[in-house]
């Protein structure tokens, strides 16, 4: 089993090497407060958290488990670090980096004594970039020693709760682990090996987002459910029987339903419905500004979209889906109408196909809609595919009905394609992803 360092003895860190310990590692826990050390090398635990202090114990007593005020003592001792720092906020809302940089110095002047291979792990915290920016320069400037030669540095984003730390450890939802080469991770999965077959091999930047994008999803459904719950009480509503049903749909509502980046949501039901709801909390001298906020989020990517066909420089564009979604005609508060509408004002030419849509078929208010909204649409509207392809220096797809990469095979050179839809696709320079 590899030897461990662990750098810093707070939550995260003392959980991370008491349990690793308890796994049957050999493990060094480092930290500046002095304090801490004597703790775990006396057998107690220096947080107040559910286990803590039997794995403490247990550790102290098999003597898999103790703890240095000494860097070099630590790396000497150890084929892996893990950093578990603090990365406060500054006052400005800037992650504060200093701690986390002060770590990286004094484990690169340790490895100027080293010989052999080491792999250093950031734990902690920290915004994509950061360990190809910053960890790695500053292990590599004070070590004289080289990324990917002489060591190596790893993301491994925890996701333990205070009050559940050590049962999120033994038992992670998932597990991710980031490199820059994945050959880095064969003593993180040697580690790992006891956490269950959903884990992650990713770049170091896609590891280190994993992380942001879970917290600030948490914080966005507790936002999301005390906004609700204040206006169903403004409205003498129970809000825990609204709750309750509304948990109940596992296919739409929590699951993993709309969570994929895409283009802008319309039709017609949702934004009407969101509209009306922020209109209601209005009507009640409520302040709801996560609600409020969600049309406009949905038309800055509507936006984005448009800035995007504009900054090509080029005028002619096909556009290829028409209604809200794929597989419909409705064209009721599309987010491609209000895209075309937004590049016809800035002067383009525009051509579109839609495999569902027929200007002939629409009836009754999907009709009233596109009568209303862009009148003009008729002339727009092109039957033939290839037609709008190959008339068009700029495609916009926004239909699955077109598969990217079969389209990139029919470009002439000088065309762009700006994908609405198919995001996770990445094959030529030609494609603008939104």
């Amino acid at each position: 089993m590899p030897s461990v360092s662990v750098f810093g003895l707070g939550y995260v860190g003392s959980v991370t090497a008491a349990c690793l310990a308890h796994l049957g590692n050999t493990v060094i826990g480092v930290d500046v407060a002095a304090s801490k050390c004597d703790m775990i090398n006396a057998g107690r635990s220096p947080i107040v958290e559910a286990r803590m202090d039997e794995l403490v114990a247990e550790g102290h007593s098999t003597g898999r488990l103790r703890a240095t005020g000494s860097v070099e003592e630590a790396l000497r001792g150890s084929d892996i670090s893990f950093i578990s720092v603090a990365t406060p906020s500054q006052r400005n809302g800037k992650l504060e980096l200093g701690s986390v940089i002060a770590v990286c110095e004094q484990i690169g002047e340790a490895l100027k004594k080293k010989q052999t291979f080491h792999v250093v792990v950031m734990r902690s915290t920290v915004l994509p970039g950061t360990c190809e920016e910053a960890v790695i320069p500053a292990i590599e400037r004070t070590s004289g020693k080289r990324a990917g030669v002489d060591f190596a540095v790893c993301m491994n984003p925890e996701f333990l709760r205070e009050g559940s730390a050590v049962e999120d450890f033994f038992h992670p939802s998932f597990t991710v682990m980031g490199a820059q080469n994945p050959a880095h991770l064969k003593l993180l999965k040697e580690l790992y090996a006891f956490a269950p077959e959903k884990t992650f091999e990713t770049a170091l930047n896609v590891a280190e987002m994993i992380k942001y994008v879970c917290n600030t999803f948490h914080a966005l459904k507790v936002a999301f459910a005390n906004e609700i719950g204040t206006l169903c009480r403004q409205l003498s509503i129970d809000p825990y029987s609204v709750t309750e049903a509304f948990l109940a749909d596992d296919k739409l509502n929590v699951s993993k339903a709309y969570l994929t980046p895409g283009f802008a949501f319309g039709g017609s039901c949702l934004p009407k419905d969101v509209r009306a709801l922020t209109y209601c909390g209005k009507e009640h001298d409520l302040q709801l500004p996560l609600l409020q906020s969600i049309l406009s989020s949905n038309n800055e990517h509507i936006e984005r979209a448009a800035q995007a066909v504009l900054q090509t420089g080029r005028r002619k564009v096909g556009v290829l889906g028409l209604s809200f979604k794929s597989g419909t005609d409705d064209l009721r508060e599309s987010p491609a109408v209000a895209l075309i509408k937004r590049l016809l004002g800035e002067g383009c030419e525009i051509q579109i196909w839609d495999k569902d849509v027929s200007l002939g078929r629409l009836i009754g208010s999907n009709r009233r809609f596109i009568e209303d909204v862009i009148p003009h649409i008729g002339s727009l509207l092109c039957e033939d595919k290839e037609q709008v392809i190959a008339g068009a220096d700029v495609i916009v797809v926004g239909t699955k009905a077109v598969q990217i990469p079969a389209l990139i095979k029919t470009l002439r050179p000088n065309q762009t394609v700006v994908d609405l839809l198919h995001i996770d696709y990445r094959p030529a320079a030609t494609v603008a992803a939104i």
